[in-house]
């Protein structure tokens, strides 16, 4: 997730600040041999794979930091996070697919950073790191995907801290509460913006749900959609002010492999020129059996191998994990299904019989409308007006979808029941459709799909 900044500031270099400051900033980038003496590696696939490793280092964080944000206790010096970035060969998407942590794994014959020699040995998949460093993370990786890996980056806790208070913030959206006791995190349903500290407690929490390190990784996923849109959409990188900070922020905490250089991040910058949330897609690893036992390893999480292998081929081949987009025309999709949708709807013009044609055309669409239209105070409305009570936003706008080009107007007290105040540009009630349900693992959402709009 901090990563996906490093990659994102080097959008400078392809508008015009050139190739000496990029230089300039690869000095600043702790390195790391990643692929030292690796042997029988997977086949090259097309486009560029990046091993995004997250620590859990805490050594730079202040003592009142580590109250604040629950952050005690001893590291254990495994990868708190890990997802394997596939940017297309044409350098127009970027596909994300999450590891659990305690991942099944098995390595290979390996030395130990004492010179100890190891046989293969089964293992969960972040306790890698702490065994053999980044090689073995990387070997391991290989062994289990067989795809390639061309670039590693790793970051801690504190440099994803930073990141995210120098870019102003993370929005993300919940339609639930969130609470986590272990890390602190505390969020009312509703839309947040995230400073450092607290978009910490909200990518490491597990005891939100039942879904312990699924959720955690979808909300990561969704973190990180968020984070591309911050980045690439509001300027923040072609400030150059907000350019050096950013820079220092990220680059100064991060290591990465000897062969991510000047070149490398110009190809980047190229890349990330017309990059978005739209342009990225979301998934996790199959998932066979959660709690599988490994004897003398414990409670793991066994990958489905046919459906598993089927994601990686995909990324070997260059090809998109989502299926294709539908029409244009298709029914746009909501949160609310029209059915729980009540509305009352008002003449906002001189012309008769507009608020009946209004009302008979939203109770064929679904929604549950009074069937009885009445007059508005004020009739002159130009446009269609959806006055609501902003305890049901998301049946405002799941309303809005069928009347595009609505105001919506929130107002305190309103009541369950929406008001439709049809203006002079009424033309049609658009079918809407109830979006899917949530994310489960194994399934690709794209970023667009899951940043707060």
């Amino acid at each position: 997730m901090r990563a996906v900044t490093t990659l994102s500031v080097v959008v400078l270099a392809s508008a015009g600040i050139g190739h000496a400051v990029i230089s300039s900033l690869e000095s600043d980038i702790a390195r790391v041999d990643a692929f030292k003496d690796m042997k029988n590696r997977p086949r090259a696939g097309h486009g560029m794979n990046v091993l995004l490793v997250g620590t859990d280092g805490r050594d730079k964080v202040s003592p009142e930091e580590r109250v604040r944000y629950r952050l005690g206790g001893e590291p254990c010096h495994c990868t708190d996070t890990m997802m394997i970035v596939h940017i297309s060969a044409d350098r127009e998407r970027a596909s994300v697919v999450s590891l659990p942590r305690d991942s099944y794994a098995v390595t290979s014959p390996h030395t130990d950073s004492t010179g100890k020699r190891h046989g293969g040995h089964p293992l969960k998949l972040n306790a890698a790191y702490a065994e053999g460093g980044p090689q073995l993370t990387v070997r391991t990786v290989e062994r289990m995907t067989h795809v390639k890996i061309d670039h590693y980056l790793e970051v801690d806790f504190t440099s994803f801290m930073k990141t995210v208070d120098v870019i102003g913030g993370v929005e993300i959206c919940t339609a639930q509460p969130l609470r986590d006791g272990y890390t602190g995190l505390d969020l009312a349903p509703g839309r947040h913006r995230l400073q450092g500290g607290q978009a910490l407690q909200y990518v490491r929490a597990r005891h939100v749900d039942g879904a312990s390190d699924l959720g955690r990784m979808k909300r990561q996923q969704r973190f990180m959609a968020s984070l591309v849109d911050r980045a690439t959409s509001s300027g923040i990188l072609l400030n150059p002010m907000k350019f050096r900070d950013v820079t220092r922020a990220v680059l100064g905490s991060v290591r990465a492999d000897k062969g991510f250089g000047t070149d490398e991040l110009l190809a980047l910058g190229r890349a990330m020129r017309n990059f978005s949330p739209s342009s990225s897609e979301f998934t996790t690893v199959p998932i066979e059996r959660m709690g599988y036992p490994v004897k003398g390893v414990g409670s793991t999480v066994k990958w489905d191998t046919a459906k598993a292998g089927r994601l990686f081929g995909a990324l070997r081949d260059d090809r998109p994990l989502a299926v294709p987009r539908p029409p244009r025309n298709t029914a746009p999709p909501v949160t609310v299904e029209p059915q729980r949708i009540r509305v009352q709807v008002e003449n906002g013009t001189h012309t008769p019989g507009l608020g009946r044609r209004v009302d008979t055309a939203l109770a064929a669409a679904g929604f549950r409308t009074t069937r009885t239209p009445v007059n508005a105070r004020f009739r002159f409305a130009e446009r269609n007006v959806i006055v609501y009570d902003p305890r049901w936003d998301d049946s405002a706008r799941s309303l809005a979808a069928a009347l595009p080009g609505s105001e919506l107007r929130s107002v305190k007290g309103l009541g369950p029941t929406l008001r439709v105040i049809a203006g002079a540009d009424f033309t049609e009630v658009r079918t809407v459709r109830t979006a899917p349900p949530a994310q489960k693992e194994g399934t690709v959402v794209r970023g667009d799909e899951v940043v707060c709009r």
